[in-house]
């Protein structure tokens, strides 16, 4: 690997990692040594790039930095291109649009010979089909889990029963055919999912909920992992 390509290599292992990450685990991830690496990010300090490093702990990018330019490797430009197609085929109508224009903005930095990653993809997905909620404004959801808002539905569950309640929720999911809200539900006083598809009636309530949005997504999503559940269960 050229030392320019494993400089940008180290900065993509910090900007992935969610902690400090080690010189040790870096060298294995890069197939190097560990010498090489400490020398590396002593480059990529020297060029004002913001590491921060503790010994025996290990080193973390800030937030905030930005590279000048795009670099994408062909395995990474096809992931974003068969992960916009996914969009465009599931997700709701604004998602779609954002999809096409984030490779839109990808194919004008592109070198003329990845061009065809994007243009004509070797990776794809099926077509996906209509999803049976129309009746939701899945974007205004979208913006309600972004702010913390609370909602006021109507939901007929499985077995047929209808319910009133108020939720807060903090996810949009797109499963195949069907959307999901992941939600802390008010009446159940516990996490609850709950299917787009059906909800009887719906308020976007102006009133937010005490705790923060990415608050309730993280407690969610670790009581997921704790459980050992691969994907959302029923509401």
């Amino acid at each position: 690997m050229r030392r320019a390509d494993r400089l940008f290599e180290i900065i993509q292992v910090l900007r992935r990692a969610s902690g400090p990450v080690t010189a040790d685990r870096i060298a294995a991830e890069l197939e190097t040594s560990k010498r090489t690496i400490y020398r590396d990010i002593d480059a990529l300090v020297a060029r004002r790039v913001p590491i921060r490093g503790e010994a025996g702990v290990g080193y973390v990018l800030e937030r905030g930095f930005v590279l000048p330019p795009l670099m994408l490797t062909t395995d990474e430009v096809e992931a974003v291109a068969l992960g916009a197609q996914w969009v465009v085929a599931h997700a709701d109508a604004d998602l779609a649009k954002a999809a096409l224009g984030v490779l839109a903005k990808i194919a004008t930095t592109m070198p003329e010979d990845l061009r065809p990653l994007i243009d004509d993809p070797a990776v794809g997905t099926p077509p996906g089909r209509d999803a049976d909620d129309d009746h939701v404004d899945v974007a205004r959801l979208r913006k309600w889990c972004r702010e913390g808002r609370k909602l006021a539905i109507g939901y007929l569950d499985e077995t047929g029963t209808t319910s009133d309640r108020v939720i807060r929720p903090f996810m949009v999911g797109y499963v195949e055919t069907v959307r999901v809200i992941m939600a802390w539900c008010e009446l159940r006083q516990d996490f609850r999912v709950f299917r787009a598809d059906r909800l009887t009636t719906v308020a976007f309530l102006e009133q937010r909920y005490p705790d923060r949005s990415v608050a309730l997504r993280r407690r969610w999503l670790k009581m997921m992992r704790e459980r050992r559940v691969g994907g959302p269960f029923p509401g």
